[in-house]
């Protein structure tokens, strides 16, 4: 039940933003057992100016094509499966849209079932625990 954040530079066609949200997804899909259908996602486009970063932070040289994204799920994945996520973020992002890995930033933030209301004023999953 994850729910992504992804912000970007203005400027990308809604076909290129259509394709780095799939990208993001599937990957998820892939590596953290991410139900096809649980598909929640949010892309804010950005005017020059409103991202600001290190462009050489930790020495990843970074272009003005930076993407974040910000994913927010249940607690329960391993550290090897984050890794795994992250990986294939950046790889699937390069290869359908040609994003450079170096651009590809990916918080994660866990809580609990007891956080998550997907309508109706409901926890429906919070009783599962």
């Amino acid at each position: 039940m994850p729910f992504v954040r992804i912000d970007l530079q203005q400027g990308k066609s809604q076909e290129e933003l259509s394709m780095i949200s799939r990208s993001v997804h599937r990957a998820m899909v892939e590596t953290i057992d991410v139900p096809e259908d649980d598909y929640f996602q949010v892309i804010t486009a950005h005017a020059p100016g409103e991202l600001l970063y290190d462009r050489g932070y930790l020495g990843i040289p970074r272009s003005e094509q930076q993407i974040f994204i910000q994913i927010t799920m249940r607690e329960g994945r391993s550290r090897r499966q984050k890794q795994a996520l992250y990986a294939r973020i950046a790889d699937l992002l390069q290869a359908d849209t040609g994003a450079r890995p170096q651009d590809v930033m990916v918080v994660v933030t866990e809580n609990t079932l007891e956080n998550w209301s997907f309508g109706n004023g409901i926890a429906q999953f919070a009783s599962e625990r």
